[in-house]
C-alpha cells in the first residue's frame, strides 16, 4: 500500500459558520479571517494505491458550477485535482474506486462533470465504483431544509444513473467496520450529518485517519469548536470527544482535509483535555 495526498483546490469559507458559537476573538488565533471574515480552506484528498486498486478518498468540488457559485467560495491557489494526480503519475481513468465520506458539493463535486456538449452530467471518473453508504444515500437524496444548498442533485444522481455507485454494508447501530471492500476501518458519525464515514488506515505502522468534517482543521480540536454547518452540534460534541480522546490514547495520525496549513498532526492529553500535539507534512512523516 502507498499513500498520496492530492489537493483538489482551495477556496474560502466564513470563519463564523467555521466555529458556530465560538467567538472570533477565540478562533482567529488559529484561523485568521480576511477582510470579509473568510478563512481560507483547503480540499485535500488522499489517494490510496494497494494492489490492483487506486482509491481516490473524496474529490473536492470540481469545476463545473457556475460564476455565481463559486462567489461564495473564493477559489484561489494553484491546486487542481488532475495536476495533483499526475504530480504523483496518475490520471483520473486509472482511479478505480471513489471513496466519498459524505455527499456535501465540497466533497463529492469533483466526482461529476459536464458532459462533452454541456447538455448534462456524467462522471468525472469513468473507470471507478463510487462508494457511499445506503443511510447517508437517503439522507442526500432526501435532504432537509437545512442541507438542501449542500447536497446538490447535479453531484449525486448521476453517480446511481452510471451503474457505478456502490454502497458500504454496515449492521444497524454499527459504528465501525472493517470493510470486506478495502483495506481499511471505516468510523460512522452523525453529527455533521448523517453517516459520514470515517475512513482509519494502517500505514507504514502507524493508523492515519482522513478526518473529513469531523476535525476539519486543526483550530477545531477544543471540544466546543464545532460547525455551525453541523445538523446535530450536540451530537458532534459527543463524537468528537470520544474520538479525540481515543487518538491521543493510540497515537493517531489525523489527515485534515479541509486545514489550508496542517496536513498531518498528532494529538496530546493535557489538563485541559485533548491538544494539538505536533503538526507534519506528508512528506516529513512518511518519505
Amino acid at each position: 500500500m502507498k499513500l498520496y495526498p492530492i489537493e483538489s483546490g482551495n477556496f474560502k469559507l466564513d470563519g463564523g459558520a467555521m466555529f458556530g458559537v465560538v467567538p472570533k476573538s477565540l478562533w482567529k488565533r488559529t484561523n485568521p479571517a480576511d477582510s470579509n471574515n473568510m478563512i481560507d480552506m483547503a480540499a485535500r484528498c488522499l489517494l490510496i494505491e494497494d494492489g490492483d486498486k487506486l482509491i481516490l478518498i473524496d474529490t473536492g468540488m470540481g469545476d463545473k458550477q457556475s460564476d455565481k457559485f463559486f462567489g461564495y467560495y473564493y477559489p484561489w491557489g494553484e491546486h487542481s485535482l488532475d495536476k495533483s494526480l499526475k504530480k504523483h503519475g496518475f490520471h483520473r481513468d486509472e482511479v478505480t474506486d471513489i471513496f466519498l465520506t459524505h455527499l456535501h458539493f465540497d466533497h463529492c463535486g469533483g466526482a461529476i462533470k459536464w458532459n462533452e456538449n454541456r447538455t448534462g452530467y456524467e462522471t468525472a471518473f469513468k473507470n471507478a465504483k463510487f462508494w457511499s453508504n445506503i443511510d447517508h444515500w437517503k439522507w442526500a437524496t432526501e435532504p432537509n431544509a437545512r442541507e438542501k444548498a449542500s447536497f446538490l442533485k447535479e453531484n449525486i444522481l448521476p453517480m446511481e444513473e452510471s451503474g457505478q455507485l456502490h454502497f458500504l454494508e454496515r449492521k444497524e447501530n454499527q459504528n465501525f467496520i472493517d470493510s470486506s471492500e478495502f483495506n481499511f476501518g471505516v468510523l460512522f458519525v452523525d453529527g455533521h450529518t448523517d453517516k459520514q464515514m470515517i475512513p482509519h488506515i494502517q500505514y507504514k505502522d502507524k493508523t492515519v485517519v482522513f478526518m473529513a468534517d469531523l476535525l476539519p482543521t486543526a483550530g477545531h480540536i477544543p471540544l466546543p469548536y464545532v460547525m455551525g454547518f453541523d445538523t446535530r452540534p450536540l451530537l458532534t460534541l459527543t463524537e468528537k470527544e470520544a474520538f479525540l480522546k481515543r487518538a491521543a490514547d493510540k497515537g493517531y495520525y489525523l489527515f485534515l482535509e479541509h486545514d489550508a496549513n496542517n496536513e498531518i498532526i498528532s494529538l496530546k492529553n493535557t489538563e485541559k483535555g485533548v491538544r494539538l500535539d505536533k503538526t507534519f507534512t506528508f512528506n516529513e512523516l512518511f518519505n
